[in-house]
């Protein structure tokens, strides 16, 4: 009995710190920003935006199309609007977890004109297909075949949720925990 005990409590340990919470700063001094604008995650890690000025969005988008909303072949992610009163001290978090780790992912905020501004975040962006080169085709530039760019002129879940699938390669999770810790307290009850 002692040894399923201290199994369950080891695989439980692997298990949560195999996977990484990434926090990403939304709109952070005020700007149209990304705090960082672009990241690497690995299957299971969580990405939790924090939302610290103004009314912003986390939106999905394509490569192709950085200021608009995923809608094929599956409705892209959305934390919808948070709005950040002045002199707030708290800041609403929305965050999701990455399930697949082998696709680029794009966000863009859809406060306009926020994404023409660039206010555009990729989590895993490749070789042919980089952040910068994002970035720029949202600010008005194109984008070549190999992912390059050229310039050119600017032209679902929140806090406390449960992760519920997507379609996409990313589950949504709550702002807290708790679902986390109710699942693994389960995982633990039935090993023992």
């Amino acid at each position: 009995m002692r040894f399923f005990v201290a199994a369950a409590a080891l695989f439980t340990g692997f298990s949560v710190v195999a996977a990484e919470n990434i926090t990403v700063l939304v709109g952070q001094n005020g700007g149209l920003t990304f705090t960082p604008e672009s990241v690497n995650a690995k299957a299971g890690d969580t990405i939790a935006f924090r939302f610290m000025s103004k009314n912003h969005t986390v939106t999905q988008s394509s490569f192709a199309k950085p200021c608009e909303r995923l809608t094929t072949p599956n409705t892209g992610i959305d934390s919808g609007f948070q709005a950040v009163p002045a002199n707030a001290t708290a800041f609403p978090e929305w965050s999701f977890t990455v399930d697949d780790d082998k696709t680029p992912f794009w966000f863009f905020c859809a406060q306009a004109p926020h994404c023409s501004k660039g206010m555009v975040f990729s989590v895993n962006p490749t070789a042919d297909k980089t952040h910068a080169a994002f970035k720029a085709t949202a600010m008005g530039g194109t984008v070549a075949p190999n992912g390059s760019s050229t310039s050119g002129s600017p032209t679902a879940t929140s806090a406390g949720g449960a992760p519920s699938p997507t379609g996409n390669g990313a589950r949504i999770v709550g702002g807290n925990s708790a679902a986390l810790l109710a699942t693994l307290g389960l995982v633990a009850g039935l090993v023992l």
